[in-house]
């Protein structure tokens, strides 16, 4: 079976192209089947995309990237900053480089792999996902756990899901390994969660 955070996804290639505005970016993107949300920006993505802290000069991690939403917006709030992004899917990684050139966007490494592989010796002052609930709670937990050892100090954790489906559970699991979480932002069932590391 094949899922979008499968390492080669067994779909047939259709292209669509999205043309959006966030915080005043205009930014266009190009998607396909076999990538996550790939007809229209999902609204736990665009709600992440409009609330997000970022700061200019921040070394940033866009973890599960798909094709770049987030890390291209992040790339364009932070001019002076660089952003990491990171998926494990090869068409999203493809076509994160794609979109990030598209939108003249240079101060990004785009990398495949599994979650923190890719950066395992980096650390970052916020780490910015909308996690792929369909993985599992395994998978989830270590996005959580493992972000203390990829953040500086003071460094936030930054994640969208539904609060309902599976968000509920992230946030207990950030208030367990950070001993603090709060909402940043809620939309239609959507909620961005935040835990700074103490």
């Amino acid at each position: 079976m094949s899922h979008y955070y499968s390492i080669e996804p067994l779909y047939g290639k259709r292209t669509y192209k999205i043309q959006t505005t966030i915080k005043k970016f205009s930014i266009t993107l190009y998607t396909s089947s076999g990538v996550f949300s790939a007809r229209r920006i999902d609204p736990g993505t665009f709600l992440l995309a409009e609330t997000m802290i970022i700061k200019n000069g921040w070394r940033i991690l866009d973890l599960g990237c798909g094709y770049g939403v987030l890390g291209i917006l992040a790339a364009k709030l932070a001019p002076h900053g660089l952003v990491y992004m990171v998926d494990i899917n090869k068409q999203a990684v493809r076509l994160a480089k794609l979109n990030a050139k598209l939108n003249n966007v240079k101060n990004v490494k785009i990398l495949w792999g599994n979650l923190y592989k890719p950066v395992k010796n980096e650390t970052f002052n916020t780490i910015i996902s909308n996690p792929p609930q369909a993985a599992g709670l395994d998978t989830l937990k270590v996005i959580i756990r493992d972000s203390l050892k990829h953040l500086d100090k003071g460094g936030l954790l930054q994640i969208v899901a539904k609060h309902r489906k599976g968000g509920a559970r992230l946030h207990a699991l950030m208030k367990k390994y950070f001993g603090n979480v709060k909402v940043l932002a809620r939309k239609a069932g959507y909620r961005v969660y935040i835990s700074e590391k103490q």
